[in-house]
């Protein structure tokens, strides 16, 4: 059973800086990616960026390039999301998703396999 969970949430000024981290544990099979998505209050889940455990590839949506970046260590099974220059728009519970043995849509939360539970990021203005 794959458990993944994040921490490094918290309140932060608009235009400060966190980072995320995700733990994975309970792997037995050969995941291509690892992703972050947000959800606002009212709002769908969306898509933030995603990282390839083999070649650390990266993908982002548009509305957080050049502000957040995402890493993996391979070795520690984590990944992370380093947000810069936040914005009050950027508020949202944050997840961690494991895609599981396949996929069709990167940017579809449908094709995502494993969930944490969620970190709360608040940006005030």
């Amino acid at each position: 059973q794959v458990q993944l969970v994040e921490s490094g949430g918290g309140v932060v000024q608009a235009g400060g800086s966190l980072r995320l981290s995700c733990v994975a544990s309970g792997r037995t099979f050969n995941s291509d990616l690892m992703g972050w998505f947000r959800q606002a209050p009212g709002k769908e889940r969306e898509f933030v960026a995603a990282v390839c455990w083999e070649d650390a590839d990266k993908q982002y949506a548009d509305s957080v390039k050049c502000r957040f970046t995402i890493s993996r260590d391979g070795a520690k099974n984590t990944v992370y999301l380093q947000m810069n220059r936040l914005k009050p728009e950027d508020t949202a519970v944050y997840y961690c998703a494991d895609v599981g043995p396949s996929y069709t849509d990167l940017e579809s939360p449908n094709d995502w396999a494993y969930w944490g539970p969620g970190t709360q990021v608040t940006v005030s203005s």
